[in-house]
């Protein structure tokens, strides 16, 4: 059960988006993406938000996403692919979150200064795909327990040092990788816009954007 506070999953794609969609468009995609943090979607869908090392599911939704997105712009609609993209945003962006990419790619610099946090690859290819690659696991009860903040250090006494609670970054609180994560994930989120650009032809696009 984890989520990044839905107040950067908006901040993120507005700064990545809205020069690029129409008003109505952009808010379809945020609306979509927020709701993927309904309670329904935290238990069994460990594909959503890359929980429980589930970093090949992960990476079938995203692509399972974009699939819907193609299809749908292939049909006189457009909703759907508004939704589904914005439903792929946020699996794209809780993977900074909730794996450990941030801490692979800081540990290139352990011998220097790190880079700040603007300067974060979000796709380096031999962390996306190394074998180092992982994610929080979520514990029953306690990572629960976690989620109410009052709570929370008792919680993180009894979880395991690999769980969501002591390895997410949804939020300022959990330190400087923090702004690692945000930065990454909003340059995800241009690049998944930017492969959609590729993808589709001038007229499929347009209608994609509302513009």
């Amino acid at each position: 059960m984890s989520r990044m506070i839905s107040q950067y999953h908006i901040e993120m794609t507005r700064s990545a988006l809205t020069p690029h969609f129409s008003d109505r468009a952009l808010e379809i995609i945020i609306a979509a993406n927020i709701k993927q943090d309904a309670l329904r979607n935290q238990i069994g869908h460990d594909e959503i938000h890359y929980d429980n090392n589930a970093i090949e599911k992960g990476d079938r939704y995203i692509n399972e996403q974009r699939g819907y997105i193609l299809a749908t712009l292939l049909s006189p609609g457009v909703l759907g692919a508004w939704v589904a993209f914005g439903r792929m945003l946020h699996t794209a962006q809780d993977y900074y979150a909730h794996t450990n990419y941030v801490t692979l790619w800081l540990d290139q610099f352990k011998d220097a200064a790190p880079p700040p946090p603007s300067e974060i690859e979000p796709l380096k290819r031999d962390l996306v795909r190394g074998s180092d690659i992982r994610s929080g696991k979520v514990y029953f009860p306690m990572d629960v327990v976690y989620m109410i903040e009052p709570l929370r250090p008792f919680a993180l006494k009894l979880l395991p040092k690999d769980s969501h609670g002591w390895m997410n970054l949804d939020e300022p609180s959990r330190g400087p990788k923090f702004d690692y994560a945000i930065s990454a994930a909003t340059k995800r989120t241009v690049h998944e816009f930017e492969l959609l650009q590729k993808l589709l032809t001038p007229e499929m696009f347009a209608k994609f954007t509302d513009k």
